[in-house]
């Protein structure tokens, strides 16, 4: 098993005693428990959202709340609170930890618990079940060598299919993918789309720099980061050349630098793809995103205290 993915972090034994959202209590971690019979659990039937907290603010929340409930809507998935009654929950828990930066959320809201063990959404009567665990998190030191990144045979599908849009708890396609790219000896699997195009990781959105340009795909098949989105807007406000494109392995193999895109770890760099050597390692072009983004951070978490 590789010990290095997109999400390691640098150990922390505070994350041994948390405190979690469960449906209205906060409880310490060994007693945050959800019934077998949640659909979550069931059927993967639920949504979920990744936010980082800065200065004590969730940076980018809003975008994370237009993500999260456009997909319960479109599931007719009914949260049952507010986006301020959200933001509560992830304020009280974090204060429950102590937190006020360095952490990292996971919020989840399935469609709660069934009536009986059948897929049926009509099935769970009792409304949401509404999670949140923060965690003390400090992408680990590792990750700045670079990941390497394997191609895969699982592809992201057709939105008629599954919306790979969907952040969704039916998470077997990506983990087959990474499963995959663990056999290859690699520790993120690079997904095609239907077409053959470079598309994502299992676990994150990827990007390519050639010849100072960025590129990164269409989007029509992969989930649409937040993190994604602001690193398109952070290039073009910078005038850096930006393109969301198709493009083959053949580009990938020979770009000069890659990187992937996640809340956890913002610009992560890529060190290889399929055993290629990507660039020489100096990355200047990723090192100028990460200054980009980093400030756009910190202009976001800014506005958003001045707004409260």
């Amino acid at each position: 098993m590789n010990d290095t993915t997109t999400h390691t972090a640098e150990a922390d034994d505070r994350n041994d005693s948390l405190m979690i959202y469960v449906d209205g209590r906060i409880v310490p971690k060994d007693q945050a428990v959800v019934s077998v019979y949640d659909s979550g659990f069931m059927l993967g039937d639920g949504m979920w959202e990744g936010m980082r907290l800065y200065d004590g603010e969730w940076a980018f929340f809003d975008a994370h709340m237009d993500r999260l409930y456009d997909s319960c809507k479109a599931v007719k998935l009914e949260i049952g609170k507010t986006r301020e009654e959200i933001r509560a929950i992830l304020d009280e828990t974090a204060a429950a930890n102590g937190m006020t930066g360095d952490a990292h959320c996971r919020l989840m809201v399935t469609r709660g618990r069934k009536a009986k063990p059948f897929q049926h959404p009509s099935l769970s009567k009792w409304g949401p079940t509404i999670v949140a665990i923060i965690e003390h998190s400090v992408p680990a030191k590792a990750l700045a060598k670079g990941l390497r990144l394997a191609s895969v045979p699982q592809v992201r599908g057709l939105p008629h299919s599954q919306d790979p849009k969907f952040n969704s708890h039916s998470k077997l396609n990506c983990i087959i993918a990474c499963l995959q790219a663990e056999e290859a000896g690699a520790d993120e699997g690079l997904m095609l789309d239907p077409h053959g195009f470079v598309n994502t990781t299992n676990a994150c959105n990827f990007f390519i720099v050639r010849k100072g340009e960025v590129w990164t795909s269409t989007g029509d098949y992969c989930m649409n980061g937040v993190t994604r989105a602001n690193v398109v807007k952070v290039c073009r406000e910078a005038g850096i050349p930006v393109f969301e494109k198709n493009f083959s392995l053949y580009e990938a193999y020979s770009a000069d630098e890659a990187f992937l895109t996640g809340t956890f770890g913002a610009q992560t760099p890529v060190a290889e793809i399929d055993g290629r050597t990507i660039g020489d390692g100096s990355r200047p072009v990723t090192q100028r995103i990460r200054e980009l983004y980093k400030d756009l951070v910190a202009r976001t978490v800014a506005d958003q205290k001045a707004a409260r």
